[in-house]
């Protein structure tokens, strides 16, 4: 009998197949779009500051430990799952609104108290300011050129954006641009430092090299930052060279730790939009009951997507009484651990949560 030959279909060829994982294509592309955005910022190289290389390969480093950090965290079954549901929820209405409640004015950290509020408000939007002004500089996308006629023009991608004063008030802002942030972020680390060492809840459990060790790390970024505008002034630059690498070096190393470290949240800080929406959104079509007490506790889709993550990772919680762990609220689930371990009827665990509803 005649052979039947069977023709495959062709296999698509996507921009995957040019790259050995999701972190070489990452890292390809982005380090390709920041040359590009440079090319077109310093006017073809034309206007580059070899002073700032060092930061330059400082925040490549820390590109790199990001996205190795942030797709191997984004691999996992649940973040999949909320990611994916995120981003097709990202054009919601609230979007905005919860993007300024979470990104901007921090509302999630007021109910903690002023205290706190007040330093994270200091902490983060120091940083943040400090890294819009930094980062265009270390890439020239944007620089300063003086006019004969005492006049600075700032440059933006290469385009001429304005032109002040040399003695204004606008260039006084821009020069002390990032003085004033390290102020805020000294103030913001020094009451993180005070309530660390003074609240007793706190010192249990903190632990150096994960707590404190990055606020040291910002405390002296900010510290050699202004120590480096006072030699300049009063010192007539005196000094200054070995600050400059002091202060080049502990920028390096943060930017370097910073994926690996308590920090780490800063740049995922984001996604807590995703879900943000994911809840409230689901929230609305429909609520699950508690098996126990028959509160509403969360979505529907929220309980389900839990119980396949719980199944691709082969864990299963099936109760005796027909029911899924997944399917109990947070107190009647403790007080099932609580009976589970100790043998009492859940019936006589009286004691809900001792934090369920603490603004600490």
């Amino acid at each position: 009998m005649p052979e039947t030959v069977v023709n495959k279909p062709k296999k698509e060829r996507s921009i995957n197949d040019a790259f050995a994982s999701h972190f070489a294509k990452s890292m390809f592309l982005t380090v390709s779009a920041l040359i590009v955005l440079s090319f077109i910022g310093t006017r073809m190289f034309t206007h580059i500051d070899l002073n700032l290389y060092g930061y330059m390969v400082g925040t490549i480093v820390f590109i790199g430990g990001f996205f190795y950090r942030f797709i191997a965290w984004g691999e996992r079954p649940p973040t999949k799952i909320f990611i994916k549901k995120g981003l097709k929820l990202l054009f919601r209405k609230s979007t905005a609104k919860t993007s300024v409640d979470h990104l901007a004015v921090y509302n999630f950290i007021w109910n903690r108290g002023i205290y706190r509020w007040t330093q994270h408000i200091l902490i983060g939007w120091g940083c943040i300011l400090s890294c819009l002004v930094t980062f265009p500089l270390v890439f020239g996308w944007m620089y300063f050129t003086m006019e004969e006629n005492g006049y600075y023009t700032v440059v933006a991608l290469g385009i001429d954006i304005m032109s002040v004063k040399a003695d204004g008030i606008i260039a006084f802002f821009f020069y002390n641009a990032l003085n004033f942030t390290a102020v805020m972020v000294i103030a913001g680390v020094c009451m993180a430092l005070y309530r660390r060492l003074k609240n007793m809840q706190a010192r249990a459990e903190q632990k150096f090299m994960y707590d404190f060790l990055p606020l040291y790390l910002l405390l002296l970024i900010s510290i050699t930052g202004l120590a480096l505008t006072f030699m300049n002034v009063f010192l007539h630059g005196k000094g200054q060279p070995i600050m400059s690498l002091i202060h080049q070096y502990s920028v390096i190393i943060t930017l370097i730790y910073l994926p690996f470290g308590k920090l780490a949240h800063i740049p995922f800080r984001p996604l807590s939009v995703f879900a943000r929406n994911y809840r409230e959104h689901y929230g609305e079509q429909s609520m699950k009951e508690c098996k126990v007490c028959g509160d509403q506790f969360v979505s529907i889709e929220q309980s389900n997507d839990v119980r396949e993550v719980l199944g691709v990772n082969q864990i299963n919680f099936n109760m005796e009484g027909g029911f899924h762990l997944a399917e109990l609220c947070l107190p009647c689930r403790r007080k099932y651990r609580i009976s589970r371990f100790s043998g009492i009827p859940t019936h006589e665990i009286k004691v809900k949560e001792a934090n369920q509803h603490a603004k600490g």
